[in-house]
This record gives structure tokens, sequence and C-alpha cells, in this order.
């Protein structure tokens, strides 16, 4: 885990090819003190690294991002409006890399979008 208490696993589950995963963001955090003190943001490199760590508990590899091919963030994850976060993730497996296709959700709103490929840790 990047940031040690940062979240927690709500729920998890897979609803055909994709995996919807709930997940709670610590608001006393303190990545929010710095990031920004008196309106936290949730930094864009840390919802990048929750998708890694979701492939990884679903493919049960260590893995490293190889290219991120299209990362789109379209709205403020703010911990104080809501402090949990849908991940929703299309993964596909192959010669030792995983495919991603994610999106993040705070309320049913779009915060970010990503297309990336991970490559498995030998």
């Amino acid at each position: 885990m990047l940031l040690k208490d940062f979240y927690s696993v709500q729920d998890s589950k897979k609803e055909g090819d994709t995996y919807i995963t709930r997940i709670k963001i610590d608001k006393h955090h303190k990545v929010y003190k710095g990031h920004f003190p008196g309106r936290p943001v949730t930094p864009g490199v840390i919802l990048m690294h929750l998708f890694r760590e979701e492939l990884e508990r679903h493919t049960a590899s260590v893995l490293k991002l190889e290219r991120a091919t299209n990362v789109k963030f379209m709205a403020v994850v703010d911990p104080n409006q809501d402090e949990y976060l849908t991940l929703e993730s299309e993964i596909e497996e192959f010669d030792g890399f995983v495919k991603l296709k994610g999106t993040a959700k705070q309320k049913d709103k779009t915060s970010l979008k990503i297309n990336a490929l991970y490559r498995k840790a030998e």
C-alpha cells in the first residue's frame, strides 16, 4: 500500500468483465495536511496508484506501470464532500502484462478515467 491507512476496501465485486470496488478514504490522513490545507484534494498520482493496487489484488501479482496511454482527471476528489470512491476496472491479462481501462467515481460523478498497461514483476 502506497500510503498506510489512506483507504479501506468496503466492497468489491465482479460484474461481467468489470471489477467494481468501493473504498473509503480517510479524510483525516496526513496527505491532506499539505494537499491542501483547508481544502483537501486527493492527489492525482494517488488516484492512479489506487488502480495499480486494485489490479494487484485481482491478479495476485506485483505490477509496474509500463505506460498510461490516456489519463483524464475530470473532477476533484474531496473527501469532505464524500469519503467514498468507486473504482471500476476492466482488466485484460496477457504475456506478462495487465491492461486496464479504469474509471474512478465519487457520488456517481466521474473523477478519473485511465487506460494503462502494467508489467508483471518477475
